[in-house]
């Protein structure tokens, strides 16, 4: 008779006997019993810019020069692409059953049946295969980047996106090793993307330059490499759509006032305030400085009043997400639910980055330490995660700008070829242990107008830049194909190169990061997937 396992909630806490009690807040969101819970919160008009990142300041001529020298104002992202990185706690399945990745070939140099089997895929649903239902090949390259056909994350991502904006993606996998069930992993690339540019000035937001979901140096679960810390740079805590808010105050002024008089108003105090310093002793050794600061502050107040005064930044007001023509329905979104708590946490990121108040932000995902049960479990927290992942890619379609996603998780696991042929099983491998030997991580890129255009002459030499290193048919990352391979660090800073040669510029990578370990141009090249999308900026595409 057919052993009977015990029901469980697939967000309830995973108590695996193989792991030691979870004691650190990193163990507790891997393995389930955290969350970044979410709500909504007031009720507002609809912005009055359709673009913020071509919203123009109304400040006087003389005081808006002082914006950039000496105070200080940052742009809407700097012009730089935005950048948003999924950080998925835990050790989630990425490649076989979700992205595809083959061996020295490309993603279409497929594994052996049991390389397949390890990553959860029984041997009548391989690539290379047919869906004997839907009559379509197991493949699948509809987003540019192959995934496997009935891959989690594929079947997320298209639910979120607009029919035919898929078109305009294309991405690119790398496999590399990391340790299992930490958080001590460098994974996260965010400090790195803001300074990823023509002198080290990368992404950047006119709120604030990075945003996290956790309330920790890295905004995420993984940690970043500690070559690229910078404490002015920490990311700012963001999990739910009242902390956007938050994020700005207008003050009364504005609520009493129309914007325009009550940026006249903040005006009329800088200059005063102006005129009393000239004549002001403060007695401090650093007399200048002191008096800068102040007139900063009044000019600051009167730039917040002018850019954001009547002009709700409320993720949950947005019509694009949120509604009868949104990305997520109004009852998705405000479920008393896991489903919607990351709805409202992946809608407050990309509301912030994507519009440009912040430069790059990270979204952690807890629960993803999935082995020892169903199938089921992992397919409903890849799905989730897919969701998520096109709901930014959906978003950034609709706001008209470009967009690098990237995922990653602190290693990965494996299956022993047991089938669940439960519903949401959907006959594929349980999850039986932690294994990093599958790991590794992808990136995609929304660029309006065209898909991104992967470098290579011919069909075989965009497929080794399209999967940036490779497997060996048993299904083990190949740690020596590239230098990321079995370093994090330097798989960071694969992706920081890729951000940069989007932009062009990844002639200036050596300078803006002199000690990479990627090797010289040759290597550098080898690990480029894109030509660029842009000259510089996103104001000049190409």
């Amino acid at each position: 008779m057919a052993k009977k396992r015990n029901a469980r909630h697939w967000d309830e806490p995973q108590y695996h006997a193989d792991h030691p009690r979870p004691v650190t807040r990193r163990q507790f969101v891997a393995q389930g019993f955290m969350s970044g819970a979410a709500y909504t919160t007031g009720a507002g008009i609809l912005s009055l810019f359709s673009n913020p990142r071509e919203a123009m300041a109304a400040l006087s001529p003389d005081l808006d020069a002082l914006l950039t020298s000496p105070c200080q104002i940052a742009t809407n992202g700097a012009g730089k692409i935005p950048f948003i990185c999924f950080d998925l706690a835990g050790g989630a399945n990425i490649f076989g059953s979700n992205v595809l990745c083959g061996q020295e070939g490309g993603q279409l140099d497929f594994l052996g049946t049991a390389g397949y089997e390890k990553m959860g895929l029984p041997g009548d649903m391989i690539p290379g295969l047919v869906d004997p239902v839907l009559q379509l090949p197991y493949e699948n390259f509809d987003l540019g980047l192959g995934f496997h056909l009935d891959s989690a994350f594929r079947r997320g991502i298209m639910q979120s996106l607009t029919v035919g904006n898929e078109q305009f993606i294309n991405g690119a996998a790398i496999p590399a090793r990391s340790d299992n069930d930490t958080g001590n992993n460098p994974h996260n690339p965010m400090y790195g993307i803001a300074r990823a540019g023509a002198g080290g000035l990368g992404a950047d937001g006119s709120i604030l330059t990075l945003a996290g979901s956790e309330n920790t140096d890295s905004g995420g679960n993984s940690m970043l490499p500690a070559a690229l810390y910078d404490p002015e740079l920490r990311p700012t805590k963001v999990d739910r759509p009242s902390d956007v808010v938050n994020l700005v105050d207008t003050g009364d002024l504005v609520g009493i006032l129309s914007k325009d008089d009550a940026t006249a108003v903040m005006e009329s105090i800088y200059r005063i305030s102006d005129r009393k310093m000239d004549q002001v002793n403060t007695q401090i050794t650093r007399d200048a400085i002191i008096k800068e600061m102040v007139r900063c502050g009044y000019l600051k107040s009167a730039d917040i009043a002018d850019r954001f005064g009547g002009v709700p930044i409320d993720p949950g007001l947005d019509p694009e997400i949120v509604g009868p023509n949104g990305i997520f329905t109004a009852a998705e979104f405000n479920a008393n639910s896991r489903d919607g708590s990351e709805f409202r946490k992946t809608a407050s990121i990309m509301k912030l980055v994507i519009n440009g108040y912040a430069g790059a932000g990270c979204i952690e995902m807890g629960g993803y330490d999935y082995h020892g049960g169903r199938r089921a479990e992992g397919e409903v927290k890849d799905f989730r995660a897919g969701r998520c992942m096109g709901a930014c890619l959906e978003y950034a379609a609709r706001q008209g700008v470009p967009l690098m996603l990237y995922v990653f998780s602190d290693g990965s696991l494996s299956s022993n070829g047991a089938i669940d042929n439960t519903v949401d099983g959907r006959g594929k491998g349980e999850w039986t242990s932690d294994n990093s030997s599958t790991a590794g991580s992808f990136f995609l890129v929304y660029n309006p107008g065209r898909r991104p255009t992967i470098i290579g002459a011919t069909p075989a030499e965009q497929a080794v830049h399209q999967q940036i290193g490779y497997m060996d048919a048993g299904g083990s990352v190949q740690r020596g194909a590239t230098p990321a391979a079995n370093n994090v660090n330097l798989l960071v800073n694969a992706v920081l190169l890729n951000y940069m040669a989007l932009h062009g510029e990844q002639g200036q990578f050596g300078t803006v990061f002199p000690n990479h370990g990627l090797g010289n141009a040759t290597m550098q090249d080898s690990l480029t997937a894109f030509t660029p999308i842009c000259n510089g900026t996103i104001a000049n595409p190409v």
